[in-house]
């Protein structure tokens, strides 16, 4: 079925990519939602009415605040989809994430509403009349939310999308909520138990953590989470490919909502190499980026000496002593200044987020290391930490 939707409504859908691609699947899921999460709606509060339990009309309501939260899954899509501007020059993207984190709202919104009011029912008990109409919208229900669940979840797999997958995770926690107020129904009628205003809080339990899970989703990447490391080493090792580029450190990743993505990083090359050619290589090394991860990269150069074996021989060996201190460590831009009585080490070491010592005793303890190595060596060491694992 999902296929079939996407082939009759989304042209090239297999571009997932691309951002009218994007914004169409987030038109299908938002349109899909709302139509079906009114009729549920619908449904549900007339078996309400017919048996008076509130935990069949707070999972009415549910619904109705799943159709509102299509709503805002839809019109964030279409807003993120939206050209760059002169006030948004990286483009509109994270207005994905801010839809997610709406509807992350709106459930654990209606998880406390649904909560109040199953207190409520437990504190003052009414009767729960039974109707097997009822229990088959309910059983309509928990298939119809199962479908949604796979439906939202495939479209969020294909397109990385926090969003669908926020209203994926709050349609199976729907289909969990509805098979507990048919649980309680089927209980109540056959047992003569009432446990009407306890299924409620299940319910409502349910909910809120599925809200709660829906928001660290769509936290994470507006605060700024550290990128897939799929993608870093991809973009290391393509840059890397090209025997011209000794090594590449600095590597910064930039989200700016899917499909805007922005990476910087530096970028090793031979002291000796022809400066014009090697820019021309950077330059290719940029555009190969752009095709092959949709990202927009700039590349800068840091001539080092790479022929000198006496220089390669140090810098080994202070790498090796950086690692003592940290394995993860590593460092880069190296140069020496050797004089009559001391040699001038001067190079940058980036330290795990991990690490528990603080700038200053990295330089300390480097320090101790190298003169311990060798009393002669000076160390001028620049601190940087790891912005990707």
């Amino acid at each position: 079925m999902t296929e079939f939707l996407l082939r009759r409504f989304v042209p090239n859908y297999q571009d997932v990519q691309s951002p009218e691609v994007r914004e169409r699947c987030g038109a299908l899921s938002g349109i899909t939602g709302i139509l079906l999460n009114v009729l549920l709606c619908m449904g549900k509060f007339i078996a309400g009415l017919l048996t008076g339990a509130v935990s069949v009309t707070a999972d009415a309501f549910n619904n109705l605040s799943d159709a509102a939260s299509s709503l805002v899954t839809l019109v964030g899509f279409h807003m993120a989809g939206q050209a760059a501007d002169r006030d948004h020059p990286y483009g509109h993207g994270r207005m994905e994430y801010l839809a997610g984190l709406a509807v992350s709202a709106a459930i654990l919104l209606v998880g406390v509403e649904l909560a109040k009011g199953a207190l409520e029912k437990i504190l003052r008990p009414e009767a729960v009349h039974f109707s097997w109409l009822s229990v088959g919208i309910l059983c309509a229900s928990i298939a119809v939310k199962l479908w949604m669940y796979l439906f939202n979840r495939s479209l969020s797999r294909r397109i990385s999308s926090a969003a669908m997958a926020a209203t994926a995770a709050d349609s199976l926690s729907d289909c969990v909520a509805t098979g507990a107020v048919l649980l309680g129904l089927l209980v109540s009628h056959f047992a003569q138990v009432s446990i009407d205003g306890w299924v409620g809080v299940v319910v409502a339990a349910f909910v809120l953590r599925a809200g709660w899970e829906a928001a660290k989703d769509t936290i994470d990447p507006l605060l700024g989470k550290a990128p897939d490391p799929a993608l870093v080493e991809g973009i290391r090792q393509t840059v890397l490919s090209h025997p011209e580029i000794a090594g590449v450190h600095d590597l910064m990743v930039h989200d700016y909502g899917p499909g805007h993505v922005m990476a910087s990083l530096h970028a090793e090359v031979s002291i000796d190499a022809d400066m014009a050619a090697t820019h021309d290589i950077i330059d290719n090394v940029e555009r190969e980026l752009a095709q092959k991860y949709r990202l927009i990269a700039t590349i800068h150069m840091d001539p080092i000496v790479t022929d000198d074996a006496h220089i390669n021989a140090v810098r080994s060996e202070i790498l090796a002593l950086a690692q003592q201190i940290d394995p993860a460590m590593t460092l880069h831009d190296f140069r020496m200044t050797a004089g009559p009585s001391h040699t001038n080490l001067i190079f940058d070491v980036v330290a795990p987020h991990s690490c528990p010592l603080s700038d200053e005793e990295i330089r300390r303890e480097l320090s101790r290391l190298a003169r311990e190595k060798d009393p002669k060596y000076m160390t001028v060491v620049q601190v940087d930490h790891s912005f990707v694992d």
